[in-house]
């Protein structure tokens, strides 16, 4: 995918992020075939389904290892743009909720490891059950601490809301905003 054109270009990166299920995934996948580029895929949806016990904090930082060597790895792909369906943020969330903290190492890569754009994807689309989704009843908070933690990193940042194609319209204004700002 690699575009000689773009080779003098900096990367985007455009971050995918959200409460369980709000559509990172799918819009993520169709982000990339709209800007002809890839899509750097969540790192612990794979990790998670072969686990074979609860996630413990050692899980947590395996998984935030492996969606930076993901992105990293995939980086290369990219054409200008590199959509990444979730981040590290992730992690950082859920280890807060479930183990009170943060890794360190963690935390010292957070104000390192920019995006140019967050979409944070709006909890306006209806629950879908997954084995892998834990908190139905819960959406709300996790909207508030996406939002918390946006702020706290001063990212660039939009909530995206609508259902199907008004949602992906929605996302795509955006980063054709600014990428036009540029």
């Amino acid at each position: 995918m690699e575009n000689p054109e773009n080779l003098n270009e900096e990367l985007i990166r455009i971050a995918i992020v959200g409460p369980e299920s709000t559509g990172k995934s799918t819009i993520s996948q169709q982000l990339a075939l709209h800007y002809d580029t890839i899509w750097v895929p969540e790192y612990a949806r794979g990790y998670c389904e072969k686990l074979v016990a609860e996630c413990t904090w050692e899980d947590e930082i395996n998984m935030f290892r492996g969606q930076l060597e993901l992105e990293e790895q995939m980086a290369s792909q990219a054409n200008r743009l590199l959509i990444c369906d979730t981040t590290f943020i992730t992690v950082k969330i859920w280890s807060d909720h479930m183990f009170g903290r943060t890794p360190q190492e963690v935390l010292d890569k957070l104000p390192l490891h920019n995006y140019d754009l967050y979409l944070l994807m709006n909890i306006d689309l209806p629950w879908e059950e997954d084995p892998l989704r834990d908190f139905p009843h819960m959406r709300e908070h996790f909207m508030e601490v996406w939002h918390k933690e946006l702020k706290a990193l001063e990212a660039n940042y939009s909530l995206i809301s609508g259902t199907d194609e008004e949602r992906f319209r929605n996302a795509v204004s955006h980063i054709d905003g600014f990428l036009l700002s540029k």
